[in-house]
Parts: structure tokens; sequence; C-alpha cells
């Protein structure tokens, strides 16, 4: 696995602007929300710890990860962000629903890439089972939703 050796809450503050002047959305699915309040957590405090100021962060709620397209278009509609993080978690069951909601949510996050000038991240685990995802947001390989928090700042940077 690709995060097998590696723990996803580590980065070099040295590398990452300063995120003190950035504005950020972060759009949280509420299924699963053991593990996207863990995401959310690991987001939040990198974000703060690279300079971001608290009241900088938005955070809007949505059902599932196939809702964090809409919501993600929303926030960068009516808020004035710099950059989204989408945080959700869809976990392997018996059916192809997990196909489905992962593809169609990747989809929608890429092509909201293509249509706006605001970078939306993609902090959405995608594992085969519980332990999977606990070890990725906060568990033994770190937080995902602290690595996509430094993404979410350089690509914000970039976009200036």
């Amino acid at each position: 696995m690709a995060t097998e050796n590696k723990n996803l809450s580590e980065y070099d503050k040295a590398t990452i602007p300063n995120a003190k002047n950035l504005r950020f959305g972060i759009v949280v699915s509420e299924w699963n929300s053991q593990i996207t309040e863990g995401l959310y957590e690991g987001a939040l405090e990198a974000l703060v710890d690279c300079g971001a100021i608290k009241e900088n962060v938005i955070r809007w709620n949505v059902p599932g990860s196939f809702e964090l397209t809409y919501g993600s278009k929303k926030m960068i509609e009516t808020q004035q962000v710099d950059a989204v993080i989408a945080i959700g978690s869809v976990i392997q069951g018996e059916t192809k629903h997990f196909d489905f909601v992962c593809s169609a949510t990747a989809q929608g996050i890429k092509d909201l890439n293509v249509l706006h000038d605001t970078p939306v991240i993609f902090c959405v685990l995608t594992d085969n089972n519980m332990q999977q995802a606990i070890d990725r947001s906060g568990g033994k390989h770190g937080n995902k939703g602290a690595e996509a928090a430094v993404a979410a700042i350089k690509m914000a940077v970039l976009g200036q």
C-alpha cells in the first residue's frame, strides 16, 4: 500500500507557504463520521499550524461523499475561499455501490478543478474496511486530512 511506510501527518513547514492570509473551505461528509471528523481535525490542525486563522476556515457538512461535489461547488461560488478541502470516507461493502460513489466523487471533484479557478482537494478515503480508514484518519498511518491541508495551502498559493 502507498501509505504503509508513510505517516500522512508529517510535513516540513519550511516548504509550505504561510497560510495567514488565505481562506479555506472544508466540506465534510457526515457518512462514516468517526472517520470524517478525524480527517477534519487533522486538516484544521495542519492549517492552523501553517498559519491559517481559524476564523478564515469555513466548514460545511453534507450527507455523504457523493454530495461533496455540490457542497464544494457552492462553497466556491459563495464564500470567496482560496481552496476547498472535500473530506469523505467510503468503505467497501458487498455491492457495487462503493465503485459508483468513489468514481462519481473523484470525477466530480476533478471537474470542479477544471471548471473553476479555486482548487478543490480530494480528501476522500476509499478503503476496503473500517480499520484501514481508522489508520488513515489519525491512526497508525497518520492523518490524510493533514496531508490535504498542506496540498490546499500549496494550491491556493499557486492560484494567486
